[in-house]
């Protein structure tokens, strides 16, 4: 059986920070689940609809192509798309696109069909829920409110995005509510995964507590 690593959890846990350096120590093949919504956002951005055209965008998310090289790259259609859906019209809409349902449906199916032969490593909301609910590896990554909102406010600073602490603080706030009351996917933390609270730990500390546990040691 191939190895496969799920990582959930909110915003500002850790996961999107842990999850390329583990891939790379563990020759994981890291599929960004976050990536492949940002996609069928720029998708529909380029065929200039908007949220309301669910038909449509139901529609080009069953039509696209999306592939990642080993360097992290995201491909669209065959394009090197890896800082466009970075960019601040994305980041917009790719929540409530990412909310359709039939949308999540065909994300999850590309997603599966992603890892299929290969040891991957996949960090989201539904990972441990939807997508691979029977992977041998199973992790929920969680802080304080408090320390996610600094540690994305430090992240906005580094970024040249000027957002004061209490409006990241009250947009994570905001996130966490939308996560966890999505109709479908859903941010939970199941039984059988691996709980790690990072509030207190460094980035190296966690990776090597997931590690010990990926490789066996």
């Amino acid at each position: 059986m191939n190895k496969i690593v799920a990582i959930d959890g909110p915003a500002g846990s850790g996961k999107g920070t842990v999850t390329p350096i583990i891939a790379k120590r563990c020759h994981l093949v890291n599929i960004d689940t976050g990536a492949t919504y940002r996609c069928v956002a720029l998708a529909a951005l380029r065929n200039h609809l908007t949220v309301e055209d669910e038909e449509e965008i139901i529609e080009l998310s069953s039509k696209i192509t999306i592939a990642f090289d080993e360097e992290g790259k995201v491909y669209l259609n065959g394009e090197d798309v890896s800082s466009e859906i970075r960019g601040k019209e994305v980041t917009q809409i790719v929540s409530p696109i990412s909310s359709i349902v039939a949308v999540r449906k065909n994300m999850v199916d590309l997603q599966r069909k992603m890892a299929e032969g290969k040891d991957v490593i996949m960090e989201g909301r539904d990972i441990t829920t939807v997508v691979f609910p029977n992977a041998p590896y199973k992790f929920y990554l969680d802080a304080s409110l408090e320390e996610r909102a600094r540690r994305r406010y430090k992240q906005n600073q580094e970024k040249g995005i000027d957002m004061s602490y209490e409006e990241v603080l009250e947009n994570i706030q905001k996130r966490d509510y939308n996560d966890m009351h999505k109709e479908v996917g859903s941010l939970k933390r199941t039984e059988d995964a691996i709980y790690i609270d990072t509030t207190h730990m460094t980035i190296e500390e966690v990776v090597e507590k997931m590690m010990k546990i990926i490789e066996g040691d």
